[in-house]
């Protein structure tokens, strides 16, 4: 169809298929023509017209469906309106035939159907053209009105609606007529018709007027009625045109004239007058309501009490939020004379509902329709309401005029009002959050003091919505929870003799405490031993005095209750009082327990019970707050009380018979409350009493006390049944904006006692309690029946599920038959709900059998039933069995039951009498496909046809079926999964299926059918993309977007959630699209919206909008996904400014949190902060009164967005970069926003709200971190942050105030911190600003903030202190580590710091004691100090760690660094006065005999402290975002060990030694950071230079002692001693040969045997590839190695110096081309002192040997590629440092001349040179001479070696001893007189021999005269050396004087020649 470029149907393709074919095909071809005739050009569809006209008509009169005759409809009009629109008028003319026709054959509906659909979208689209047709056209739907069945009234009015919405005005004079008979279809019996009826009056009221003026009171009469019966649908229909008719009679339009008389206020009270009349009377009319006013009772039906609640809500909506704000004092009170009104409040129930009622709309339009500011406003009216009131009550019970008194009925209708406003004030603080503070200090509302004095109201619920009420107070402003129990507290001491006192102090101190597991910072310990206390003696004064002895009791237990909730780490400190109190309540035995019985009255056991209930409530929430303190211990206490109350239950019947009523709703609840209890325990616990247990509740459940009840289905089965199934039971079970009114619709009393509470009740005797509950179901009618199946099947499942889920077992096969009939006989109930769960039931009974038979011997009586069955519960019932039977047992495998069972359920899916009937099977359909997996796909292609047949040819008037059709579907496409992207016959013909499909259900009116079917085109995208069309798609999600149906808003987030994942661009552009061709009448804020900023702007909203969950999130996913798809690129900008309009979105007029003015007088900049912009709201934004919630998730963004650029482009945080490209590419980078960040940063940090605050310093705190280093380009040596630090400084300084929160003033010293060790600041005078802060905070900390610790938890004093010495920290660390040396740099903060360092390194070190403590195992807890530490107390032990864990590293490197600035040197000066409380475990001046400790004691505590932390954590870091972590630790132990005290400690310690080493080789396999391993290796070496020092004075120390350094018993200090060995685990020398092998081999891998020929690069690198870094770590490596032996003792160097040779030889060898670290290190080795030890000297001399034998084949081999400079090097170093004893023995002697002779032969220039240097270092004396006559250089490279041999053996005579200075001269002389030429070849000679030539002179004259003997001895021995130096001598002097004769002729005329060296004279 898509390829079909012709507008005609194929008629001939169309004719060759079948009937059901046929009509598919039609379908597609009208979806087709739909979308082709809006861009086909007008001239071909005029030439087209006739053919297309006939055709669709064609198909009009052969009976389409519904949805056919919809797109005819809509095709036919659009032809018109595109074409030829004056034939239209005959096409109305023959629609009105078929319409009078008086066919009534069922064939004739569909076409009579199809007309009437034609003539609404014919009008609709054409308007006043047809206006001549219409009165014809009117008659004609009105006459077939009368004899119309339901869908063809149905039918008529969607043609109704459509018809006035095309003509608009024109047919006033017909409006009327459509109102009458419209008006009727209102109280139609079919819902569908009513909610269409309430629709064509919607569109009728635009421009009938009379319908909200002069008939606005019968219409509202109707909709009462029409809300009597009705469904969810009906009630959102009627209750929109309801509320829209009365906005408009409040706020008419323009174009009526207004109505005499005053306007806003008379028609307000005037409405509501009509609402509160419908609500109260219903629409039964006055007969009605006066005879149920003279019987006393009420026959308002709760649908319609919803339904007129429903209307307020859309009333107030509609009029809008300014409306609201304006009227709401009088909103509200003609509100609450609805809800104290005595005919609302009649009975309980009746009051009940009428409260929720109230509630709801309060709710939902303060809490959805205002901002911030207006809410605040409107808590104060309610404030102020809920104080007239508690006066007008005050003065009623104290006046004493009988004939004034008010009644006691008018005093307890006040309490009805008082819930209700009481309920919303704490719902809207509460969501205000801590925005509300205000509130609390306007002394004009004295918010706190009304809502405490409702306290003291007479009534209960007055007084519980009061201590909700607080309790919201304390959730939203956690600092005034411990100010709130005080004040409650001290009331209830004070008026403890007061029942209503007791009682409403009671309850408002424990629903504050209850909240306090809401508050992150707590209250103070002592809060909970207050209240303890005071339930002590609450309980214990209980029998006092009889009249409050209830109040007392009952308070009591409510508030040890509430303890319990605050958790184990409190809870566990109480417990011995709680067990005693507990055992205290109930009978120390049975028997005293029968004594009982026998005495007392009916008060007494009212008070009894009382009391045991609250015992049993308490003991309840230990089992669900601390189940961890549940020890068998405990439990074996709670087992006597627990014995008596279940002992108890049995006595409570004869209780009933002794006392009758008053003591029954005691006893229903203390039954309760037994039965809850034991639901917590196993029934081994009570394994004595589990028979009485189980006869009670068998008596309970068939009691006729209970019977006679209705169950409340909803509250006790949904839980059982399985969340798919629970939609078949109803739609009061779908999540919608209205459940919390319309779940009342359903809510009865429960019978007291019910199984739900014990899902191990029929564990035991299952087989003999089944059957007699079975016999006695049997014996059960109707109602009764109903109930006790509902119990029984309750129980049943939730004994089946428990086994389920914990694999287990149902017990002997006996008990099988009476659980299976009791199942089956709960599926034919005519309850769906139990239905539902009778299926579940099965499903779960099959998977605990686990019997394959016995799943089979089920499936067949399903089907057996299935075919005797006639009513359509029971065939429902089985239906759905069929489908679940397999749904805990791994699915369907076998492809005949497959066969069987849909062979089945297509049958009964087709079942058009029923539509129940179709619903369950195609639900159960639904579940066969899931559960067969690809088994099913042979049967897709028949399930595809007849799901789209089934859709077409269901009424829409059955959108159950619709629903179930869709969800058949969803699973279809889900069976297919990517196979649907196939290009093959058949699969295109599936997928076509699937859209038309869908297409179907997105037209239908239903919203879960809509939903459903946007729910299938999300899972066709996620299999096949491309065939899902955004264009169609995106638009028809937006515009449901906003609907009124929350399942149409949750499917429309998901599906555009998935979607933006991939085409995030592309759905933004298509909504857009979307909202600019819309009409204008159609345009909401929405539309607006996204106009003005997008779908992304209209997602902002609906996230600020919504409250629930689970949609807030898909929202926040949504926007997630759709910033990582464009924030970072093209739309970075938009971005920005949506978090900023956002952020800036608030009414409130009040300015931001400012810093306080401070005392800056002496500050001349303290103008610099006060300049700094502010945050105020911006006006002319899309957004308007935004709440917290939604701004604080716009900083989130913005931090995301900062994340996401992170790991983009680098241009993102270059400044030079991103201009340059933003002038070439036309992008956009974040760092041209800097200034855009930091507004919203300083705009979120100084909100009212703690949250927005919070968000703000972790954005603040992020743009330091990503921005502080960006240079600015046009201020050079400046950073582009500095701009801002006016604006940093403000942002910070309110969280310093006295009134902060301790977590916003954590967050701020961590950003303080960030922005001073940034190095952003170049000004010390700017820096001192924030400086001062942290000072500020320091201060307060030594001062141990009195006054507000008691606001919260000690932990919460914790994180604040910890928070504030972690900024301090780090503060101190950066100047160590700062180069630039700038007075705003290291050095000048340094100067800042210095000045506090005394009392910050005592609060440091204490709080590394209080860690080092916390961290102890759990066996070593008894250590700990039984008052606490320095910040934190024992009871707050587990808040307090995670803040420790959090602060200890960068504590512990400050420490470190403070102790390296002393150098461990106790300062004089005595210690500062810290208000800190007593620290038991200080590092005090103490000892624990009470002694001063020495300043060594106090020392060696500290390092021990800094080295246990450090090694408990490296011994086990978590995860790799501990790395910084790690590098503080290692930081810090290297600045230890930079002092000479504690290093002389380390070293003298070697278990200490070794312990480091072990955890520093655990670091260095776990972790491959470049860093951590480099600082592990430095810290290796300074351990083994520890080690190295303390044994050279202990050396040291013996030969002093002894006086002569010879003694061969001196060089025994040092590892291996005198047998030389190594032990692993002892040895320090050990263990650094371990850590450096695993460094070594982990860089060159080839050093291992089995791991020669591997490359760390991969296979064929080359080894001298390493980076940089690992040639570091691999130089680190051989240097410790090299000190290794001078550790040892000359017996334990002989053991490793094999090892250490090995090691350096091989580096040597693999990095032959990098060898300076190894040739040091060999220097090393061969130097050490060991080396000439006489004990060790000859071993020492075989091992080198074999070293330099080995070093010796290096040229030899094959593996490298040798460079011959590096090994001569090494050769040559051996040579000189290993001495003669090593290298004159044979045959290294002959091979180390060998080559060098080789390496000189060498045609390489370098290695020549080289070469001549080392043979003069190392071996000349023993070359032969003509290898030094060798032939005189010809290139300056051979010059320079020749050049350097010499000077080289220069240098080896200089260092020579004078001993052998002379021999060493011998040699070099002759040399050099061997390099001269006589005159006759010096002039020929090139000019290389002549350089050389020269220099070797020079030398001869320098050296002769330095060793005149050595030179008279050569030249007396040697004439040939004379002759030719004395030659040389010659020659150069005649040179000379050629050159100074042509220099200077007159010299020498008249100068005189002669030698300048005369060798007779000087030398001979």
């Amino acid at each position: 169809m898509e390829r079909a470029h012709s507008l005609l149907l194929d008629e001939e393709a169309c004719n060759q298929v079948g009937k059901h074919q046929k009509a598919e095909f039609i379908l597609e071809w009208l979806n087709h023509l739909k979308r082709l005739l809006p861009v086909t050009d007008k001239v071909d569809i005029r030439q087209n017209q006739r053919c297309l006209v006939d055709q669709l008509w064609e198909i009009l009169i052969n009976s389409p469906s519904g949805p056919t005759r919809w797109l005819l409809a809509h095709c036919l009009a659009v032809l018109y309106r595109l074409g030829d629109p004056i034939p239209s008028n005959l096409m109305v003319e023959r629609c009105n035939d078929i319409i009078r026709s008086k066919d009534d054959s069922p064939s004739a509906l569909p076409t009579r159907l199809a007309a009437i659909a034609c003539l609404g979208t014919l009008y609709e689209q054409l308007g006043r053209m047809l206006i001549g047709c219409f009165k014809d056209t009117l008659v004609c739907l009105l006459k077939a009105m009368k004899s119309a069945e339901s869908q063809g009234r149905y039918e008529i009015m969607l043609s109704m609606e459509r018809i006035l919405r095309g003509l608009g005005v024109s047919a006033v004079s017909y409006h009327r007529d459509i109102y009458k008979v419209v008006r009727a279809c209102l109280t139609d019996r079919s819902m569908a018709v009513r909610c269409a009826a309430a629709k064509v009056l919607l569109e009728l009221q635009r421009e009938a007027a009379f319908l909200w003026t002069s008939e606005l009171e019968n219409v509202a009469t109707v909709c009462f009625r029409a809300f009597e019966g009705s469904n969810y649908n009906v009630r959102v229909s009627v209750s929109k045109l309801l509320g829209i008719l009365l906005a408009a009679a409040v706020e008419p339009r323009q174009f009526t004239a207004p109505r005499q008389g005053a306007r806003s206020q008379g028609s307000l009270e005037e409405v509501m007058e009509l609402l509160s009349g419908g609500f109260l009377r219903g629409g039964g009319g006055f007969l009605r309501a006066s005879g149920d006013m003279l019987k006393g009772t009420s026959s308002v039906s709760k649908d319609v009490r919803i339904g007129v609640t429903q209307a307020y809500v859309v009333f107030v909506s509609t009029l809008g939020s300014s409306w609201l704000e304006a009227n709401f004092p009088a909103f509200l009170s003609l509100l609450m004379e609805l809800a104290s009104h005595v005919r609302a409040t009649q009975t309980p129930a009746d009051a009940a509902v009428t409260r929720r009622c109230v509630s709801f709309i309060l709710r939902s339009t303060l809490g959805s329709l205002l901002g911030e500011k207006a809410q605040i406003n409107a808590v104060k009216q309610l404030c102020l309401a809920v104080a007239t009131q508690k006066r007008a009550v005050d003065a009623a019970l104290t006046d004493r005029n009988v004939e004034t008194k008010v009644s006691s009925a008018d005093v307890s209708a006040s309490q009805h009002m008082l819930v209700c406003c009481l309920l919303e004030m704490g719902a809207l603080v509460q969501g205000l959050g801590s925005s509300a503070a205000p509130l609390l200090t306007d002394t004009t509302t004295a918010l706190l003091d009304t809502v405490i004095s409702v306290l003291l109201h007479p009534a209960t619920l007055a007084r519980l919505a009061a201590a909700w009420c607080l309790r919201c107070v304390a959730m939203a402003m956690p600092s005034h929870c411990s100010l709130l129990l005080d004040c409650c507290v001290e009331r209830l001491v004070a008026l403890k003799s007061s029942p209503d006192a007791v009682a409403g102090y009671g309850a408002a101190i424990a629903a504050l405490v209850a909240a306090v597991q809401h508050c992150p910072l707590g209250i103070p310990h002592t809060k909970d031993k207050m209240v303890l206390d005071l339930a002590e003696d609450l309980l214990r004064s209980a029998s006092q005095n009889s009249q409050i002895s209830l109040q007392r009791t009952q308070a009591g237990w409510l508030l040890i209750s509430s303890l319990i909730t605050l958790g184990p780490a409190v809870v566990e400190h109480h417990l011995p009082r709680l067990l005693l109190l507990w055992r205290c309540v109930f009978p120390a035995s049975l028997r005293e327990q029968e004594m009982e019985l026998r005495r007392g009255d009916y008060f007494t056991w009212q008070v009894t019970l009382e009391g045991r209930s609250g015992a049993l409530s308490a003991m309840k929430n230990l089992l669900q707050h601390c189940r961890e303190l549940v020890t068998d211990e405990v439990i074996s206490r709670l087992l006597t009380p627990l014995t008596c109350a279940v002992a108890l239950l049995t006595k409570l019947p004869a209780l009933f018979r002794s006392y009758g009523n008053s003591v029954k709703s005691w006893s229903i609840v203390y039954r309760l409350r037994v039965y809850e209890l034991l639901a917590l325990l196993h029934p081994q616990t009570y394994q004595e009493s589990f028979g009485l247990v189980m006869n009670q509740l068998v008596s309970d459940v068939s009691g006729q006390d209970n019977l006679n009840q209705t169950c409340s289905e909803l509250s006790l089965l949904p839980p059982l049944c399985h969340c798919d199934d629970l939609p078949l039971a109803g739609p009061a079970l779908h999540d919608t904006d209205h459940r919390y009114i319309e779940e009342q619709l359903h809510s009865s009393s429960v019978g007291g006692g019910s199984l739900d509470n014990d899902p191990f009740s029929l564990c035991e005797r299952g087989y003999e309690i089944l059957e007699q509950f079975v016999e006695t179901v049997n014996q059960l009618k109707g109602q009764r029946q109903q109930t006790i199946q509902t119990h029984l099947c309750a129980a049943l499942c939730s004994l089946l599920k428990h086994q389920g889920s914990n694999r287990g077992s149902l017990g002997p096969e006996e008990i099988r038959p009476p659980a299976l009939s009791l199942l089956l006989g709960a599926l034919e109930s005519t309850s769906p709900l139990l239905r539902c769960l009778a299926a579940e039931g099965l499903a779960r009974l099959v998977q605990v059998v686990g019997d394959p038979g016995f799943t089979v011997s089920i499936s067949l009586l399903c089907f057996d039933r299935l075919k005797t069955a006639r009513d359509a519960a029971s065939r429902s019932g089985y239906a759905l069995a069929l489908g679940v039977l397999y749904r805990y047992t791994g699915g369907i495998s076998s492809p005949q039951h497959l066969s069987t069972c849909l062979g089945v359920l297509f049958t009964l899916s087709q079942d058009s009498t029923s539509p129940e009937v179709q619903t369950w099977s195609l639900y159960s359909l639904s579940l066969v496909v899931d559960l067969s997996g690809g088994l099913y796909r042979t049967h897709a292609e028949p399930s595809f046809t007849l799901v789209l047949r089934l859709l077409l040819s269901t009424p829409p008037t059955h959108p159950e079926v619709h629903y179930s059709l869709g969800r058949c579907l969803h699973c279809l496409i889900t069976c297919l999964g990517p196979d649907l992207q196939g290009n093959g016959a058949a699969v295109s013909g599936l997928r076509s299926s699937c859209l038309v499909a869908c297409g179907v259900m997105q037209d239908s009116p239903d919203c879960l059918v809509q939903a459903r079917a946007i729910s299938c085109l999300q899972q066709l995208h996620m299999f096949s993309p491309p065939h899902v069309n955004l264009t169609s798609l995106v638009p028809a999600l937006c515009a449901n977007l906003c609907s009124s149906f929350l399942c149409l808003r949750r499917a429309v987030v998901a599906c555009l959630r998935q979607l933006v994942q991939r085409e995030a661009l592309e759905v933004s552009e298509h909504a857009i699209a979307l909202v600019k061709e819309l009409p204008r009448r159609d345009n909401t804020q929405l539309d607006v919206t996204i106009k003005e900023v997008g779908l992304e702007g209209a997602l902002f909203i609906l996230l600020d909008q919504e409250s629930d969950f689970s949609l807030r999130k898909d929202i926040q996913e949504t926007l997630v996904h759709m910033m990582a798809a464009s924030a970072t690129s093209s739309k970075l900008a938009h971005w920005l400014k949506l978090c900023k309009d956002v952020l800036s979105a608030t009414t409130d007029g009040r300015a931001p949190l400012e810093s306080k003015q401070e005392d800056e007088d002496a500050d001349p900049g303290k103008d610099d902060d006060s300049s700094a912009f502010r945050a105020r709201s911006e006006s002319g934004g899309p957004f308007t009164a935004l709440r917290s919630a939604t701004r604080c998730f716009a900083m989130e963004c913005v931090c995301r967005i900062i994340a996401q650029c992170e790991t983009a482009d680098p241009a993102h945080f270059d400044m030079p970069l991103a201009q340059e490209r933003r002038l070439h590419d036309s992008t956009d980078f974040l760092v041209l926003h800097l200034g855009d960040l930091v507004r919203m940063a300083f705009m979120a940090s100084t909100d009212h709200s703690d949250e927005l605050r919070l968000a703000g310093l972790q954005t603040l705190l992020v743009i330091i971190r990503q921005f502080s280093a960006i240079p600015e380009p046009e201020f050079p040596g400046h950073v582009i942050l500095e701009q801002y630090q006016a604006n940093v400084g403000a942002a910070l300084r309110p969280a310093f105030t006295a009134d902060a929160p301790p977590d916003i003033t954590a967050k701020a010293c961590q950003v303080c911190s960030a922005w001073i060790a940034s190095g952003v600041v170049s000004d010390l005078r700017d820096l001192r600003r924030v400086h001062q802060l942290l000072v500020s905070s320091l201060a307060k900390v030594q001062s141990g903030r009195e006054a507000s610790s008691q606001l919260y938890n000690e932990a919460a004093a914790a994180m604040e202190t910890l928070a504030v010495l972690k900024a301090w920290a780090e503060v101190s660390i950066y100047p160590f580590y700062d180069s630039s040396g700038s007075e705003s740099g290291g050095a000048g903060l340094l100067k800042l710091v210095q000045s506090e360092l005394s009392t910050l390194s005592r609060l440091w070190l204490a709080a590394l004691q209080d860690y080092a403590l916390l961290t102890l195992p759990q066996e070593y807890s008894s250590q700990l100090p039984a008052t606490g530490g320095s910040f934190y107390t024992a009871e707050t032990v587990s808040q307090a760690r995670r803040h420790y864990t959090s602060s200890w590293a960068p504590i512990l490197h400050a420490t470190s660094l403070w102790l390296h600035s002393t150098g461990f040197v106790m300062s004089d000066e005595a210690p500062a006065n810290l208000s800190r409380p007593a620290t038991p475990t200080s590092m005090g001046n103490r000892s624990s005999v009470g002694g001063a400790k020495s300043p060594e004691d106090i020392n060696t505590d500290r390092l021990h402290l800094i080295l246990g932390i450090s090694v408990e954590f490296l011994c086990s870091p978590h995860s790799e975002d501990q790395m910084e972590t790690i590098t503080s630790c290692l930081r810090a132990l290297q600045v230890l060990l930079e002092v000479s005290w504690p290093r002389a400690k380390i070293g003298n310690d070697q278990a200490l030694s070794v312990e480091l080493l072990s955890v520093l080789h655990r670091l260095m396999v776990t972790r491959e950071s470049v860093s951590v391993q480099l600082a592990v290796l430095d810290l290796l070496q300074r351990i083994v230079a520890a080690a190295h020092e303390h044994i050279r004075e202990k050396r040291h120390s013996a030969e002093v002692d002894d006086g002569a350094a010879e003694k061969e018993t001196l060089p025994e200090f040092g590892e291996g001693r005198d047998t030389g060995g190594l032990v692993p685990g002892h040895s320090l020398v050990f263990g650094a040969l371990e850590l450096c092998l695993c460094v070594l081999v982990r860089k060159i891998p080839q050093l291992s045997p089995k791991l020669a020929g591997t490359s760390p690069i991969g296979p064929g690198g080359s080894a001298w590839t390493l980076t940089d870094s690992d040639c570091r770590l691999v130089a680190s490596a051989l240097c410790v190695l090299s000190e290794l032996p001078s550790i040892c003792s000359p017996e334990g160097s002989v053991s490793i110096l094999p090892t250490v040779l090995y090691l350096l030889l091989g580096v040597l060898r693999e990095l032959v081309h990098q060898p300076s670290a190894a040739i040091q290190a060999l220097k090393s080795v061969l130097t050490s002192p060991m080396s000439r030890q006489e004990k060790c000297r000859g071993s020492w001399n075989l091992l080198l040997q074999s070293a330099l034998n080995t070093l010796l084949t290096f040229w030899d081999s094959g593996t490298c590629v040798v460079d011959k400079v590096s090994l001569l090097t090494a050769l040559t170093v051996f040579l000189l440092s290993a001495g003669p004893d090593v290298c004159t023995i044979e045959p290294l002697h002959k091979l180390c001349l060998q080559r060098f002779t080789t390496s000189i032969d060498s045609k390489d220039p370098l290695v020549i040179s080289d070469s001549i240097v080392q043979v003069i270092s190392a071996y000349i004396c023993l070359l032969p001479p003509q290898k030094v006559e060798r032939s005189r250089p010809q290139t300056p490279q051979e010059l320079l070696g020749v050049l350097e041999g010499i000077r080289a053996m220069e240098a080896l005579i200089q260092a020579a001893d004078e001993s052998q200075c002379p021999q060493l001269v011998a040699v070099l002389l002759p040399l050099l007189i061997s390099f001269l030429l006589d005159e006759n070849a010096l002039s020929s000679a090139p000019l290389p021999s002549r350089s050389l030539h020269d220099s070797a002179l020079k030398d001869l004259m320098r050296f002769g005269p330095q060793h005149p003997a050595v030179f008279r001895t050569l030249i007396t021995t040697s004439p040939h050396l004379k002759s030719r130096l004395q030659a040389a001598i010659k020659g150069n002097q005649e040179s000379l004087n050629i050159k100074a004769s042509s220099a200077n002729p007159a010299a020498h005329s008249t100068g005189k020649s002669s030698p300048s060296i005369t060798l007779k004279t000087k030398f001979l």
